[in-house]
């Protein structure tokens, strides 16, 4: 016998999990439904009650794009303060979504919802959205105010995809460069400096050639003559990194990595800051307690540093410490942050000051994201123009200095 947690459905409405034990799944749905219940689910104990939310394999579905997800949000925080109930809002949405993605997605919740889920656990059970996404929705729930969690949601991600959408134009340009100068250098390297050295070998220097000339044509010849196993070796160690990069200890090691760099630790610091203090700002809202709003929030820290460090928070919380002391334990928060935290917590007004502290750092990550740019174009520009510097000057020594000493060079 095994037990098998379900989801039932009773005679008078009510929707409960129960666990019971059975020879099979099968058999225990029969038996449930013997009894007179509704059975929605049925799963093995040993996978929890998550499998249960998600029966029908949400799992397998493609994420919702940013964009798409916050449209979605804006239009279902303006229906519900319309009044319309959440199962037509669905319904309604589901039809006029222009994502087939999202709109698989809407199906399989107007089903859940339908069979006796609520909205949060619907969400859930789709495994794609943030848990700081499901966890606003059960708060809307409990408190009766769905459409202004919502709404204090969507300017939550707005400012989010915003910062994204900054942060991926500032880039742009510096990448735009970097492609643009390797493919300069390489066509330099593999197409016209081979084809110098036979014009050099005719040449006939009395000194030879320059030094410069010899270390340039013959790493150009090795490259050229060798490209058929170079480049494929080249394209396996960059997948081999990125596969790497996708692991727990790369992406960790990763993140110690850009933590330590001159601007850019800065910088993710400070964007760590300003979303870690909108999204406790966002629970808070919703009536969720410090705790778990920072269990939560700090589940959404992009780096893995920056959340192996803040770790040490949580179990300080609930031993009844001060917000703010036990924040301090992260060691990474800036002290402006902590001490505007701190002010807030004192003052009894956490949640208008955690929205400060965000509007602040993100106010500074734009001054250190437009300094790291500026920074970065340039030390592009010159680098690359130093590597193609060289192999011109690889390319024209020899000849200024067969100029130099031939029958046109000045000499009597």
């Amino acid at each position: 016998m095994a037990e098998f947690i379900c989801r039932l459905g009773t005679p008078s409405g009510e929707v409960l999990t129960r666990v019971i034990e059975a020879a099979g799944a099968g058999d225990a749905r029969a038996r449930l439904e013997g009894e007179g219940f509704r059975v929605f689910a049925v799963s093995n104990v040993e996978k929890g009650l998550s499998a249960v939310l998600s029966a029908g394999g949400a799992s397998k579905k493609k994420r919702v794009k940013a964009g798409d997800f916050l449209l979605f949000n804006q239009q279902l925080s303006a229906l519900l303060r319309a009044g319309i109930p959440v199962l037509q809002s669905i319904n309604l949405l589901k039809n006029r979504s222009g994502s087939s993605t999202l709109r698989s997605v809407l199906v399989d919740i107007e089903e859940k919802i339908k069979s006796g889920f609520s909205l949060s656990e619907s969400f859930e059970a789709q495994g794609i959205f943030p848990k700081i996404y499901t966890a606003s929705i059960l708060a809307g729930e409990k408190s009766g105010a769905l459409d202004e969690v919502l709404a204090r949601y969507v300017d939550f991600l707005k400012r989010n995809v915003g910062i994204s959408r900054k942060l991926r134009g500032a880039i742009a340009y510096p990448l735009f460069l970097l492609a643009a100068a390797s493919f300069m250098v390489a066509f330099l390297t593999l197409y016209i400096v081979p084809r110098m050295s036979d014009l050099f070998k005719g040449l006939g220097t009395n000194k030879g050639l320059p030094t410069v000339t010899v270390v340039v044509l013959t790493f150009s010849n090795f490259v050229a003559s060798n490209i058929w196993w170079l480049l494929p070796m080249v394209l396996v160690l960059v997948f081999s990194l990125v596969i790497w990069l996708r692991t727990p200890n790369g992406k960790l090691l990763l993140g110690r990595f850009l933590l330590k760099l001159p601007i850019v630790g800065a910088l993710i610091r400070q964007m760590t800051t300003a979303q870690l203090a909108r999204s406790l700002s966002t629970l808070l809202s919703g009536g969720i307690t410090v705790p778990e709003a920072w269990d939560i929030a700090s589940q959404s820290i992009t780096n893995l540093e920056l959340r192996r460090r803040s770790q040490a928070v949580l179990p300080l919380i609930r031993e009844g410490r001060l917000f703010t002391e036990s924040l301090e334990k992260a060691n990474w928060l800036p002290e402006l942050a902590l001490d505007m935290i701190g002010i807030g917590e004192k003052s009894g007004s956490l949640r208008e000051m955690l929205d400060e502290v965000a509007n602040f750092y993100d106010a500074e990550s734009e001054v250190r994201l437009e300094q790291l740019t500026t920074l970065l174009e340039p030390v592009i520009l010159v680098f690359m123009a130093g590597i193609v510097i060289t192999i011109l000057l690889a390319i024209y020594l020899p000849i200024i200095q067969t100029i130099s000493s031939g029958p046109f060079s000045g000499k009597r």
